[in-house]
């Protein structure tokens, strides 16, 4: 079978058409996209893993090529966005390549992490955070734009730039949290310091954060002392375990629950809950599985490349959790679609600084990130995986949670 076959075997009925080294073609000569197979080692690398990491390999190593836009193109090869081929016809293309596998040596991929020692360890928590975070500041700045929010955006309106909608989440998680001038928040796994800084800035509140990541804190402080906030806000280079502090009257964890697994989710909730005054509440903000039923493991690309250990539960899971710790559940909703669309412009920030991110993290890194924001994107437009706000509240004596009666979080009340 000629290269182009088995590559088209390989992505399934997609509308994209394949060129490869040794002349052969494939697919419709009509279509937009076109995949080109440049050398026998793409080969191997499918041989080393038949179906989406397989292919990832090829394509981050510069071994497969697309032509035209990536987002399209995974948008026609949705089932590989976001999920692996059938383990049939990823052996019978495992059989196909054993020849080509034997006789070619594709190199170790690059950038790909195989983390060692005890799952969710706090070294190997420090490593794998320290592997996807501590990449370049510089890097992020030009990937997130000045917000440095590496979360879900929240968009008030269809036309909102990013910008308008990270503010917008940071205020809403603001207001459905209940922040009032002099109370004390607790932001865990907080990244550049977005919501820290806009909670002491817009709302007069004692703001204190925690991050794993060293390159992220040292980037917060210098952010907090540039804007005028050091007597408000404070950013630590600390795994959240380890902060003493307690009699917080809001906890916002935004990011973080993806890297936990679901053993760990029982002492994660019960160490916020502990954390917080009666009355306080605990807004957890962050990526799902759709359902119950789906694996808790990361699409192996993501998970070599990107967010390794990383895992996903249900919103029911984490719901039943916050309960079991102590929280009486107030408010849930899904984000999904303003995920996709932040991933889309995160998107088109990267390849308008594409020749700045190549000289400065690596060819191969950054085309690491350009496949798992397309990836992405196509994921929560599909529903393969969710964004949830989920919001509760450590009950006062006689069962008082000093919640209003009805949500005072109008998303149309929220300044843009």
């Amino acid at each position: 079978m000629q290269v182009a076959d088995i590559f088209q075997r390989a992505v399934g009925a997609a509308p994209v058409r394949m060129q490869a080294y040794d002349g052969s073609e494939a697919g419709s000569p009509e279509a937009e996209i076109t995949l080109v197979v440049r050398s026998p080692r793409a080969l191997a690398y499918l041989a080393s893993a038949p179906g989406s990491l397989g292919l990832a390999r090829a394509y981050v190593t510069g071994e497969l090529e697309v032509q035209g836009e990536l987002y399209p193109a995974l948008r026609g090869m949705a089932d590989l966005a976001t999920n692996n081929i059938p383990r049939s016809e990823q052996i019978a293309i495992a059989r196909q390549l054993l020849g080509i596998r034997l006789r070619t040596k594709a190199p170790p991929p690059p950038e790909e992490v195989k983390p060692r020692g005890r799952l969710h360890s706090r070294k190997r928590d420090r490593k794998v955070i320290s592997h996807h975070y501590d990449v370049s500041n510089e890097f992020y700045e030009w990937l997130l734009g000045p917000s440095m929010a590496y979360t879900c955006a929240v968009f008030p309106k269809p036309d909102a730039d990013l910008e308008q909608a990270q503010e917008h989440k940071h205020e809403l998680v603001a207001r459905k949290l209940g922040l009032q001038p002099g109370m004390r928040l607790l932001d865990v796994g907080c990244g550049w310091g977005g919501m820290v800084m806009h909670a002491a800035e817009r709302h007069g509140v004692q703001a204190f954060g925690v991050t794993l990541s060293r390159e992220q804190a040292e980037w917060a402080q210098k952010a907090i002392v540039e804007r005028g906030l050091s007597d408000v806000a404070e950013v630590r280079h600390l795994d959240y375990r380890d902060v003493a502090e307690s009699g917080f009257d809001a906890v916002s964890s935004i990011g973080l629950t993806e890297h936990l697994g679901r053993a760990q989710l029982p002492a994660y909730f019960a160490f916020l809950f502990g954390k917080l005054r009666p009355g306080g509440r605990l807004l957890n903000h962050c990526i799902t599985q759709p359902d119950g039923h789906s694996p808790h493991t990361l699409d192996q690309f993501i998970d070599r490349y990107v967010f390794p250990d990383g895992q996903l539960h249900s919103v029911g899971l984490l719901v039943s959790q916050m309960n079991d710790a102590g929280f009486e559940v107030r408010h849930e909703e899904n984000f999904r679609e303003h995920y996709a669309r932040t991933l889309a412009l995160w998107s088109a920030n990267l390849d308008a600084q594409w020749c700045h991110a190549v000289a400065e993290v690596g060819e191969t890194r950054a085309r690491v990130w350009r496949l798992y924001l397309a990836a992405s994107q196509v994921g929560f437009e599909l529903n393969n995986i969710q964004l949830h706000q989920v919001l509760g509240v450590r009950l006062a004596d006689g069962g008082q949670s000093h919640m209003p009666w009805l949500p005072d979080w109008d998303a149309s009340a929220i300044r843009a």
